[in-house]
């Protein structure tokens, strides 16, 4: 009956998915769950394998895909196009390798499994797909989607995306695939389609994105509606040409991120964002049969092992090659540790076109569960992950460095600083520059390399790096430096809140840093913890701001007398 009444009509349906949703969001939270795990459990709840009350498909799958479109145009809107043109190469690279390593192992590992060449060709294709949406969700969570390797997986994820609708394309013309009548021209129609919806892209930039979003801009809301209308349309077109709703929107955002609205239209959607992005996950969680998931469980084990492991190591191998650090190329190999939602899809259409069969997919379904689910926590805790294998990763480490992480800003650290800040954003940035106003010398640190641009286009010496690479820290020059002073958040740094303090303090010591530390803090309650660490000053910016405005105001108040008396007076 309860039943009946909810799927009476699509507004209590989606009613009751957003209670369920905020109570196993909770539960999850409670149990310091990542909220994507959450959300792909309400997923199969609500799905025919749990209380069957997501029947609205339609309604649910076009919230997700506005969701989706949201969420890559917000992530094109902060891409920096001379960061685009210096990554291209790792990003290229590292695309193609890993979809190379896995098509190929992975079509090996299924005929030695016993499958047919048909089915593991299928699987092995399936096996490719990295679910862009998710790995963006969690990375944008971390505040990490700025860092260098948020940037490199985002642009070798891209370059997967294109990889694997190419390959489609092929493995159809040969009679693997859905349309037997595709071709060669097929190829070339999807690169003529990319290459003028680019032209366009450029035009728009170039004439009409600035004074556009500046009349826009005049009535916000109307900017933030032709800002979802933009990413709508150009992620339909996306798909229309053949390349996927994803890479339409992040085009979206590039045609944006040239004006100088695009942080408030970022602060404007970001809420909605996360609202759709709830209905893509409960989307992904109702497509699961849990009743196909057992039959395979041992070939499901044994490819989740392949993608979980051999992924992350082909992406560490390729970068370290590259002459990138360890560190960066694990924290970008974990996020290709899963497979898509599109991997299902796929399948799916093999089955309906009667190439491989349900046990096939069944298998795949198994193996995405596992894997997007073990690789929201690899992801999650990526840092803490990189300290316990960094033993084990030196191998894949070249001792010439890559310019992006080593060459650039050599010159600034060869001499002393007072001070090494560790984060240039809005608030490190502008104590760094009344420092520097008050004639201090100071080095800034960050993991964005956007905002080490920044810092260096001012003329100011920065250079790029993480504060809980202890391996980093060592090529600072710390010992002639007075004070280290960390303002990024905890979350920014991949340490856990709890033991921020001690981890940089003890970092800091074991690289020769004999001065005092200065560490900002949102957190309430966390400066007595802080300064139990050996933190010598605590910085809690809005309690500190609060403070320095109470001053300011009772500096124009007369000594003795309330702000009541002195309007009195004035009166008089």
């Amino acid at each position: 009956m309860f039943t009946e009444w909810i799927t009476g009509s699509v507004f209590n349906e989606i009613a009751a998915l957003l209670v369920l949703a905020a109570g196993v969001g909770l539960v999850g939270a409670l149990f310091r769950q990542p909220l994507i795990v959450s959300f792909i459990a309400v997923g199969i709840a609500a799905g025919p394998s749990g209380f069957d009350i997501a029947r609205s498909t339609e309604a649910i799958h076009l919230l997700a895909e506005l969701g989706v479109a949201v969420l890559l145009f917000l992530v094109g809107i902060k891409l920096d196009v001379k960061l685009i043109r210096t990554l291209g190469p790792v990003s290229l690279a590292t695309g193609l390798g890993q979809v190379a390593f896995t098509s190929i192992f992975g079509f090996l590992i299924c005929l030695a499994m016993g499958l047919d060449a048909r089915t593991s060709i299928y699987i092995a294709v399936a096996l490719t797909f990295s679910s862009t949406i998710i790995i963006v969700k969690l990375l944008s969570d971390k505040r990490e989607i700025d860092a260098l390797h948020g940037r490199i997986a985002l642009g070798f994820l891209i370059v997967q995306d294109l990889v694997v609708v190419l390959a489609m394309i092929v493995l159809s013309a040969v009679g693997v695939g859905g349309r037997d009548e595709a071709s060669t021209s097929d190829i070339a129609a999807i690169f003529g389609a990319g290459l003028a919806l680019l032209a366009l892209v450029l035009i728009f930039i170039r004439y009409v994105a600035d004074p556009l979003t500046e009349r826009l801009a005049r009535v916000p809301e109307l900017l933030i509606a032709f800002s979802i209308a933009l990413a709508a349309i150009f992620a339909a077109m996306g798909d229309a040409f053949g390349f996927g709703k994803e890479l339409g929107g992040l085009l979206a955002g590039v045609a944006l991120a040239s004006t100088p609205f695009r942080d408030a239209i970022a602060a404007r959607l970001s809420p909605l964002r996360d609202f759709l992005l709830l209905f893509f996950f409960i989307s992904l969680g109702t497509s699961l049969d849990i009743a196909n998931l057992g039959k395979s469980s041992v070939e499901a084990i044994i490819l989740s092992l392949f993608v979980l492991i051999g992924n992350p190591l082909i992406v560490v191998a390729i970068m370290g090659a590259l002459g990138y650090r360890r560190r960066t190329g694990f924290l970008a190999g974990l996020t290709v540790a899963q497979i898509s939602e599109f991997s299902l899809i796929f399948m799916a259409m093999g089955v309906t076109l009667g190439h491989v069969s349900t046990e096939a997919l069944g298998l795949v379904t198994l193996v995405g569960l596992i894997t997007i689910a073990a690789s929201t926590y690899m992801i999650t805790y990526s840092h803490q992950l990189f300290r316990l294998f960094d033993p084990y990763l030196r191998i894949f480490e070249r001792r010439t460095k890559n310019a992006q992480e080593a060459g650039e800003g050599t010159k600034d650290m060869a001499s002393g600083h007072d001070i090494i800040l560790f984060g240039i954003g809005r608030y490190g940035g502008t104590i760094g520059r009344r420092l520097i106003a008050e004639g201090k010398s100071v080095l800034g640190v960050d993991f964005s390399p956007e905002a080490v641009l920044r810092w260096q286009k001012e003329g100011l010496p920065a250079v790029y790096g993480d504060a809980s690479d202890a391996e980093f820290l060592l090529s600072l020059p710390l010992r002639q430096a007075k004070w280290a002073v960390l303002t990024v958040p905890h979350t920014d740094v991949g340490i856990n809140r709890h033991d921020t303090g001690p981890v940089f303090i003890q970092a800091l010591r074991e690289a020769g840093f004999t001065g005092q530390t200065a560490m900002s803090t949102g957190l309430v309650g966390d400066r007595a913890q802080l300064a139990s660490a050996g933190v010598d000053l605590v910085l809690e910016p809005y309690v500190d701001a609060a403070d320095r405005a109470a001053e300011m105001l009772m500096a124009k108040t007369l000594p003795g007398r309330s702000s009541l008396e002195q309007e009195g007076q004035q009166q008089l």
